[in-house]
C-alpha cells in the first residue's frame, strides 16, 4: 500500500455554541451572551442588575436581550442561589432570597428558549472550574494532580456552598450537595469551646454557621467574651450594623485588633479542616477549589501555612491529603462561566 503524501488533513473548524447565562443572586443578578468554543468562553454582552427591582426572573431576562441588540441564543442556564428540584426533564427553584419561584419549563416557553436549564449555584462553580486560565487560581499545595480526578470546591460567602464535579466520558459534570450543613466536627480544645458557644444560641451547629460571613462575627463574639475584651468602636457600629465580616477581616489581616486576628486565625483553621474533610469525602485527586467571596479577600492568611496544616491534619490519612492540589479561585465569575458551560452542553 502506497504511503500519503504526509500531508495532515486539517481539522474541521469548532463552531462555537451561542448561550445565555445567569448567576443570580438576592441582591444582585448577573447575565451574559457568550460564545462558547470547549472551555474557551468570549462573552459578547454583559449586564448587571439589581434582582429586587424585577418580581421574575423572564422580564429581566427579556430587558436584557432587547438591550443586548444580539439574536436570541437557542441554550440558556441559570445558576440559582437556593436549592433546585431536578426530576431529569424540567427543574424548579425558588430563591432563598427573593420571592422568585423558577421553572424552567416555562421559562422556555416564555422567553421563547428551547433549551433551558437551572443549577445550583455552586454546582455552576463545579462547571466553571473547567473554563479557568491559569492567573485565575493561587495555588496553596501543588499535590499530585491525577487527570480527570474528581474535583470538589468549597466556598465560603453568605453561607458555605460545596460541589463537586466528575469526569463522564467527555467532560465534567458537576452535582450538587449540601454537604455545608454537615455537623461541625472540633478539631482541638478551642474549637470545641466554640462548638459548646454556638450551641447555646443555634442548637445545631453546621460547618456553615462558622464557615460564612456571619460565622466569622460569630467567632469574633465568641473570643471576645472569652477573653473579656472591647471590640474597636468602629468594630462596634459594625455589629450595630448587622455586617461585621468585611471589618473584622481587615482589621484581622492589618493586626489592628488583636481579637479580630485571632478571630480570623480560628476561621481559616476551621476553614482548612473542612477542606480537608471534603477532600477525603470525595478523594478529590483533581484538587480542591476554595470559591467564594471570602477566601480571595483573606489570601494572605490562606497562604501562611495555618490553612494547609488543618488541611492535612488527617491522622492516618495526612499523607493522602498531602497528595491532593488545594487551588483558591481569584474570578469571581467562576459560577457565570459555568453556567455558560452548562449551557452550551444541552
Amino acid at each position: 500500500m502506497a504511503r500519503g503524501s504526509g500531508r495532515r488533513r486539517p481539522r474541521a473548524a469548532v463552531t462555537a455554541t451561542r448561550v445565555l447565562a445567569g448567576d443570580l443572586g438576592g441582591t444582585k443578578t448577573l447575565l451574559v451572551i457568550a460564545d462558547c468554543e470547549q472551555a474557551r468562553i468570549t462573552v459578547r454582552h454583559r449586564q448587571r442588575f439589581a434582582s429586587g427591582d424585577y418580581d421574575d426572573l423572564a422580564p429581566m431576562v427579556s430587558t436584557f436581550l432587547q438591550e443586548s441588540g444580539i439574536a436570541r441564543p437557542e441554550r440558556a442556564c441559570f445558576g440559582v442561589a437556593g436549592p433546585v428540584d431536578d426530576d431529569g426533564s424540567r427543574q424548579h427553584s425558588r430563591l432563598t432570597n427573593l420571592p422568585w419561584q423558577l421553572d424552567s419549563t416555562k421559562l422556555s416557553d416564555t422567553l421563547e428558549i428551547p433549551r433551558l436549564r437551572l443549577i445550583n449555584d455552586f454546582q455552576a462553580v463545579g462547571y466553571g472550574i473547567e473554563a479557568l486560565a491559569d492567573g485565575d487560581l493561587h495555588t496553596l499545595q501543588q499535590g499530585q494532580p491525577q487527570r480527570r480526578g474528581i474535583r470538589a470546591a468549597l466556598g465560603a460567602g453568605t453561607g458555605l456552598g460545596q460541589t463537586l464535579a466528575v469526569w463522564q466520558g467527555e467532560r465534567y459534570e458537576a452535582f450538587p450537595t449540601e454537604g455545608g450543613h454537615a455537623d461541625f466536627a472540633p478539631a482541638d480544645d478551642l474549637q470545641g469551646q466554640l462548638l459548646q458557644h454556638l450551641r447555646g444560641d443555634l442548637g445545631h451547629v453546621s460547618f456553615e454557621r462558622i464557615l460564612s460571613g456571619s460565622g466569622l462575627a460569630r467567632i469574633y463574639r465568641f473570643l471576645q467574651e472569652r477573653a473579656h475584651a472591647q471590640p474597636p468602636q468602629e468594630l462596634h457600629e459594625a455589629f450595630e450594623s448587622g455586617d461585621p465580616a468585611p471589618l473584622i477581616s481587615d482589621m484581622g489581616l492589618a493586626g489592628s485588633d488583636p481579637t479580630a486576628s485571632a478571630a480570623l486565625d480560628l476561621f481559616v483553621s476551621i476553614y482548612g479542616s473542612q477542606a480537608g474533610n471534603l477532600a477525603l469525602t470525595t478523594l478529590a485527586r483533581g484538587g480542591v477549589y476554595l470559591a467564594g467571596g471570602i477566601a480571595p479577600q483573606i489570601l494572605p492568611r490562606l497562604r501562611d501555612g495555618r490553612f494547609m496544616a488543618a488541611f492535612r491534619n488527617k491522622g492516618r490519612m495526612a499523607a493522602l491529603a498531602d497528595s491532593i492540589p488545594v487551588h483558591v479561585i481569584l474570578n469571581r465569575d467562576v459560577g457565570l462561566l459555568g453556567a455558560a458551560l452548562a449551557a452550551s452542553h444541552l
